[in-house]
């Protein structure tokens, strides 16, 4: 819809244009005066030698008093830094500006006699947005503010966009998603989110280390899809003149590598599904997995949550949360319960649990359809999975291990040996979400070849999900891979949860939009 032009929108857009337009002529004006031997336009060859975390850290708390002794005596705190000029306010022969960097801010104070005529006059032309360099020596204004007085400033990058609103930032979440550019620019808390995702990826990888596990890299382009049940990418290698996909899962490869001797390993990997987008799905994602030999799936329980427990800790420096104003206690022993126990538990099924019917009906009244979700052609123990996720996922908030899923939705987990309808396998839910699967590996070839077979078949049948038959992968455990147990975490969800963010789009530098008409 085309917007008319007296319309608030058009004119918004209209003077944005204007500003832009102003910038490009100041910008033209920079490389007129280049080419007659001026300033270069766009200068690389300032190394800024401070930074404003660091100025503040050092010198906030000492007095007005102390700065202006040193100056008397000849002997300031010189400062030199670089940054977006977020502030600006011009005051005759004085001026104030703000720059930010990638640690905080700090307030330039700009004079006439500080910078010469020339310095100042360019300054007074700089816009906000700019990128700018200030040298000079520390002082506190009146109000008791840290600034440096500048000696010397200089444009580094000329800014050619205004920025949105300096009092309210980016608004618009589609706009802060589309170009996250300008909300790290604008968003302190979005700045701070994702330095948390860095250190948090740090302090997992830091905690995998220290308990022996070695990282590893595996493929992103597969010949067959798998290691899990889901729609993947496909693309195309000319020079194999063959399509791959894109992974899914790192599973099988690093299952592989168990085969090949090395007993725990982990990746922290971007596995990709052709899936729904939500706020808790994005179609490329990131996930850790880890393999050790010689575990089962209670050992992956005691270990994933002593390795959320400890990058919780790492990362927060407190086990006590709130995630979107209800408390999350990851210091307590995670509860640990069966799919039948949690159905029990949470609903008013009772014995229901084991009538097929009964399931069957119920999972039509909470939205599930024959036409659609084929409920008839199920067996009682994917019922009894289906309505647990219709009905108990979302009341899960406090940590807990669901346990014991089915063989027959369980194509790589190792059975129980005394119930072998049932996997040794888990999941762990928090605040409602499943944020880690893991199980007892199955590492019986001939058990293995038989449910790829079962998974082929269900695809032949018209099950966009159901995993391919990997020939390799099953010669792999033809050579004998140890008994193990392996788990991935869904590192998105988690910072969800860390940070206290409602969509996953939040912690996800670059989400998946629709590409801009």
């Amino acid at each position: 819809m085309n917007t008319h032009p007296d319309t608030p929108a058009a004119s918004g857009e209209q003077d944005e244009n204007k500003l832009i337009a102003e910038r490009r002529e100041k910008l033209q004006a920079l490389r007129g005066a280049q080419a007659a031997g001026g300033p270069v336009a766009f200068p690389n060859d300032f190394k800024p030698q401070n930074r404003c975390a660091q100025l503040h850290q050092a010198h906030d708390a000492t007095e007005k008093e102390v700065f202006d002794a040193w100056l008397a005596a000849g002997e300031p705190i010189q400062a030199s830094v670089a940054g977006r000029m977020m502030l600006k306010r011009v005051m005759g022969k004085a001026s104030f500006a703000t720059v930010q960097d990638a640690t905080g801010r700090i307030q330039i104070y700009i004079t006439r006699d500080g910078v010469g005529e020339a310095g100042y006059a360019a300054f007074k032309h700089w816009d906000l947005g700019d990128i700018v360099a200030a040298e000079g020596h520390l002082f506190k204004t009146r109000t008791g503010e840290l600034s440096i007085h500048a000696t010397r400033v200089r444009l580094l990058t000329k800014s050619l966009r205004p920025l949105p609103d300096k009092f309210h930032g980016v608004h618009d979440q589609e706009l802060k998603y589309r170009q996250r550019y300008v909300d790290l620019i604008m968003d302190e808390a979005a700045r701070q989110r994702f330095a948390l995702r860095s250190g948090t990826l740090a302090a997992m990888r830091a905690f995998m280390v220290q308990n022996g596990f070695m990282e590893v890299e595996t493929p992103m382009l597969h010949p067959i899809p798998g290691g899990a049940n889901a729609r993947p990418f496909v693309t195309h290698h000319n020079a194999l003149e063959q399509d791959m996909f894109l992974r899914i899962a790192p599973e099988l490869y690093l299952k592989r590598l168990l085969v090949g001797g090395f007993e725990r390993v982990f990746e922290i990997n971007r596995s990709f599904r052709n899936e729904g987008i939500s706020v808790r799905h994005n179609p490329e994602f990131t996930m850790m997995e880890f393999y050790a030999a010689y575990w089962h799936y209670r050992d992956l329980m005691d270990f994933t949550e002593q390795l959320i427990r400890a990058t919780a800790q790492q990362a927060l420096g407190r086990l006590n949360l709130v995630y979107q104003g209800r408390e999350v206690d990851l210091a307590a022993p995670f509860r640990r319960m069966t799919i039948r126990e949690a159905i029990h538990a949470y609903t008013e099924a009772g014995a229901h649990v084991d009538d097929a019917a009964w399931l069957v009906s119920s999972l039509k009244k909470l939205g599930l359809s024959e036409e659609k979700d084929k409920l008839s052609q199920r067996s009682l123990p994917a019922l009894q999975v289906a309505y647990f996720e219709e009905a108990v996922e979302t009341e899960l908030w406090q940590p807990t291990f669901i346990m014991e899923h089915p063989t027959e939705i369980s194509p790589l987990a190792r059975a129980n040996d005394a119930r072998p309808d049932v996997t040794e396998r888990f999941e762990l839910y928090i605040t409602g979400r499943e944020m880690a699967n893991g199980f007892s590996e199955l590492n019986d070839a001939q058990d293995q070849a038989a449910r790829f077979q079962a998974q082929a078949s269900a695809k032949d049948s018209g099950d966009d999900e159901a995993m391919y038959y990997d020939a390799d992968f099953v010669r792999a455990l033809e050579y004998g891979m140890p008994p193990a147990g392996g788990c991935g975490v869904g590192i998105d969800r988690l910072m969800m949860l860390l940070t206290d963010s409602p969509s996953i789009r939040d912690v996800i530098l670059f989400p998946a939009l629709r590409r801009e008409a």
